[in-house]
């Protein structure tokens, strides 16, 4: 039987507590931060060589998808009670939001070294300690808005020009693609300064600290986040319904993309699925 994904903001106390503490027996037993280093692992951009499969590619949603699941199995075997909730960042847009309250996610970082002292989360509770990334800094930091170059969160009309798109990705299948779905969701245009971050990117840019880059699991919110985005890409699926993933076949010798995106019917490492596995959802999990 599906269980279901809620709205963070319609989360009883007792289920907010009850993920934090799932959340937190990963990271008392080392799991959480085999996340961290798998995202690191697989997080290349345009110009590296090789396979891309997590950003800046078609299977950037699917493979995201795959991930949330895996690590949603790994909540659910410390409490099948507990499944990830979504933070639909159109609506719970201030740091004022239930989100940052101090019995989940926490909030902001302090000024002088973006440190969060607030919530579970916090270094000083002695339960998150940062051990994989880029950073020599051992707490969660944030910068919400970043103050010294100001960013908001995506607007609902930023989203629907993503949402209105009907094909779901295009040639070069990469941060440079011009229409498709796929692309504007993830949040890549030609613009400069912050109008370059649209959607999935802008968010990560306006909580700041840990989540820019491919550590950014090391923020808990990085899940919440992500399973917004899968319940966009869910909601475009249910209203493009004959406008599947693609690239449908690989790229050909001679491509630029050559055997560096995955087609539909292609595994996603480090996962033996495939996108076209994907797809549907609904017989697993439902968002509330």
């Amino acid at each position: 039987m599906a269980y279901t994904r809620k709205d963070q903001r319609d989360l009883t106390g007792a289920e907010r507590k009850r993920f934090v503490a799932a959340v937190l027996e990963l990271k008392r037993a080392g799991r959480y931060d085999d996340f961290v280093r798998t995202h690191v692992a697989y997080y290349r951009a345009d110009g590296d060589k090789g396979l891309r499969v997590a950003h800046m590619a078609p299977s950037f949603l699917p493979w995201h998808r795959q991930y949330l699941l895996e690590f949603e199995r790994a909540l659910r075997e410390v409490d099948p009670k507990v499944t990830v909730p979504y933070w639909d960042w159109t609506r719970d847009n201030t740091p004022a939001s239930s989100l940052w309250s101090e019995d989940f996610m926490g909030g902001n970082g302090r000024r002088r070294d973006l440190q969060v002292t607030t919530g579970p989360f916090a270094y000083a509770k002695g339960n998150w300690t940062i051990k994989v990334g880029v950073t020599e800094n051992r707490f969660l930091t944030r910068d919400f808005g970043n103050p010294a170059d100001p960013i908001g969160l995506p607007t609902r009309r930023e989203l629907a020009d993503a949402m209105d798109e009907t094909v779901y990705d295009s040639d070069p299948w990469d941060s440079t693609s011009r229409t498709g779905f796929r692309n504007k969701l993830e949040g890549w245009t030609r613009e400069r300064g912050n109008g370059r971050w649209r959607n999935h990117n802008r968010v990560h840019r306006w909580v700041g600290g840990l989540m820019l880059g491919g550590a950014s699991v090391n923020d808990p919110v990085f899940w919440l986040h992500h399973a917004f985005v899968d319940l966009l890409w869910s909601r475009w699926q249910s209203e493009n319904p004959r406008a599947g993933y693609l690239p449908a076949t690989p790229p050909p010798r001679g491509s630029d993309q050559h055997r560096r995106v995955v087609a539909r019917d292609e595994r996603m490492p480090p996962w033996n699925v495939t996108p076209a596995e994907l797809a549907d959802h609904r017989h697993i999990y439902r968002y509330g």
